[in-house]
């Protein structure tokens, strides 16, 4: 039985509609919250693949949540000396983008809402991304975002947005790093809508009662983002040896 261990930030973030496929495949989940002082195990080669979430934190509020610096120490541990397959969405995306030499910074206008994807050729040879069309619609709710990456010659550019150039990135060939939420399912909306950090971000963008709207726009093209988590995460499984 393949091991997965899910690194989270906060409990109503985790893996959503791909938790739901890996459970139905029968994969074991060892889910860590890390927001409940919950330790990353020692032993990261007992697993054979690692998730790492969003969250409502920042990747440079180690004073604040103290366990984000053991955290890279892992993901670096993991993507880097271990060269295991690794999927971050969001924070995840983030704190991978940082250990392998990015830099995390404010985006120049928040991305909140419903937005398009546009893929670069360099998905045509991907093996996640070469069925996916050359644009797509996502759901997006984050005000940092990664740079920096450019120098760096093992990390492909696989996605942008209007606002945000690297929507998707790999490390070599086996750790990605989507900054949208293509994971999302019918309640994800609803749920996040009730983290006061997320809230207000979204009213602050949007408008005041921009939840509601949110919701229903999102649902609008959940059956779309649910068919793109399926071809995600069997792809993504060609990867966990």
């Amino acid at each position: 039985m393949k091991n997965i261990i899910v690194l989270q930030h906060i409990k109503i973030e985790d893996p959503g509609y791909i938790k739901d496929l890996m459970i139905s495949d029968g994969i074991k989940l060892t889910t860590i919250e890390l927001d409940e002082d919950e330790k990353i195990p020692n032993n990261l080669n007992q697993f054979d693949a690692m998730f790492c979430m969003g969250g409502p934190m920042d990747t440079w509020m180690e004073k604040d949540y103290p366990w984000l610096i053991e955290e890279k120490q892992k993901i670096k541990e993991f993507v880097v000396d271990l060269k295991k397959p690794y999927l971050g969405f969001c924070l995840g995306c983030q704190l991978l983008g940082e250990v392998i030499g990015g830099k995390v910074v404010k985006s120049n206008k928040p991305e909140i809402g419903m937005s398009e994807i546009n893929f670069s050729e360099n998905k045509n040879k991907d093996l996640l991304f070469s069925k996916f069309p050359e644009k797509i619609t996502s759901l997006q709710w984050h005000s940092y975002e990664v740079q920096e990456l450019e120098n760096n010659s093992d990390v492909t550019l696989i996605a942008s947005s209007p606002g945000t150039k690297y929507q998707i990135f790999k490390y070599k060939n086996h750790a990605y790093g989507i900054q949208f939420h293509i994971e999302v399912k019918k309640t994800t909306v609803g749920e996040w809508g009730c983290v006061p950090e997320y809230k207000s971000a979204l009213e602050k963008q949007l408008g005041e009662g921009a939840l509601e709207k949110f919701d229903k726009d999102s649902q609008k093209h959940m059956p779309l983002m649910n068919n793109y988590s399926e071809i995600l995460y069997e792809n993504f499984k060609k990867l966990i040896k």
